[in-house]
């Protein structure tokens, strides 16, 4: 079954298709602690958040593909609990460190797996990833800061109808994170504007300093003057990140990581020291010059990708990423006609710890899955 059939599907169907699924199993077999669900394990809990999505009052006013999105947050949003669950030996109590974050990576696979298309996937994935924070927002020194830096990466009314079901899918009989919180969740997205849209910062560049400084001024407005701008490419090898130059920006410049292995002759598997620091070297030419250019590599993790975006930085730059990542399928394909073919094992290996960028990385994101 796909995205397109399986999300148009009614919850019972939904729910019928997951318990056959390997996942699924183990969170029918992972046991939570009785403090936070007493109802048991995870799968009985998913099942009570996903009946309670329905039984919301906002419910029936939100679109198919809002309702869609809601519903496999629900069914994945603990998926990673039997990753990650454990029981402290002192207090005997069963935790689940990181298993939002985990759960993240676990969601991606499942809905890649299905097509689920990548703007979706994406916004179920980050709901994912997030859909704690809610319910400890009075444990932040700066609640306002988190539902603002929250708001650019995930829609605050679909965290905020999710953090409902999720309190209400539990047998508890005494809540140590009330509803309450979730409103007062509510209440600052509202006051800040960013509770149906992304918070309004006044241009990109004050978007972009948000989110790298430890200490952001929300009122500080920076005047935007560019010095060039980079496009930096992200994707899998076969993606199609050559084309889209090709299309969409054949007159500029391009450091490539595979041109500069190519000169050096390094194969990817060797040490990649020498290839980073010619590839630098030409990225510091042009931004000297105050030239636009494109960086083109694979930049699939957001470590690596902050590096370079801290050297585009330096000298003043606007940057752009672009994400490209068609079907798998497709991308296998395509990499069977470039001229030095990566091993299917390995795009495998890397689609499952790929983290696609977001806007809070840059000044512009362009994601394409074709």
């Amino acid at each position: 079954m796909n995205w397109d059939t399986l999300s148009q599907s009614n919850l019972e169907t939904i729910l019928n298709w997951a318990e056959e699924q390997p996942w699924c199993r183990a969170m029918s077999q992972c046991a939570q602690d009785s403090s936070w669900h007493a109802e048991g394990d995870v799968w009985t809990h998913t099942k009570m958040v996903c009946r309670q999505l329905t039984e919301l009052n906002e419910w029936p006013d939100l679109s198919l593909q809002e309702q869609a999105i809601l519903t496999f947050t629900a069914l994945l949003h603990d998926a990673a609990k039997p990753l990650t669950s454990e029981t402290d030996p002192e207090t005997g109590r069963i935790r689940s460190p990181k298993h939002a974050v985990k759960g993240e990576h676990l969601a991606r696979s499942i809905l890649r797996e299905l097509d689920c298309d990548l703007e979706t996937r994406e916004t179920i994935c980050r709901l994912v990833r997030f859909h704690g924070r809610p319910a400890f927002l009075l444990e932040k020194s700066k609640p306002e800061h988190e539902v603002i830096s929250l708001s650019w990466l995930v829609n605050h009314r679909l965290l905020y109808l999710f953090a409902l079901a999720d309190t209400r899918g539990r047998t508890t009989d005494s809540m140590s994170r009330p509803e309450e919180h979730l409103r007062f969740w509510k209440m600052i997205a509202e006051e800040r504007d960013c509770f149906e849209q992304p918070y309004p910062f006044a241009n990109d560049q004050a978007r972009f300093l948000f989110y790298r400084c430890s200490d952001p001024d929300l009122y500080y407005i920076p005047h935007e003057d560019y010095t060039c701008t980079v496009t930096m490419l992200s994707g899998l090898p076969g993606s199609g990140k050559d084309t889209w130059l090709s299309k969409h920006r054949a007159n500029l410049p391009v450091v490539s990581l595979d041109e500069v292995r190519g000169e050096l002759e390094i194969q990817p598997t060797e040490n990649q020291g020498e290839v980073a620091q010619m590839a630098q070297e030409r990225c510091r030419e042009l931004l000297r010059a105050k030239t636009s250019f494109a960086y083109n590599a694979t930049n699939l993790s957001r470590q690596t990708r902050q590096r370079w975006i801290n050297l585009f930085a330096d000298y003043g730059a606007r940057i752009e990423i672009v994400y490209l990542e068609p079907p798998l399928k497709t991308i296998l394909h395509q990499n069977q006609q470039q001229t030095k073919v990566v091993p299917e094992k390995v795009i495998h290996q890397l689609a499952q710890r790929c983290e696609p960028p977001t806007i809070t990385e840059a000044h512009l994101l362009v994601l394409s899955d074709t």
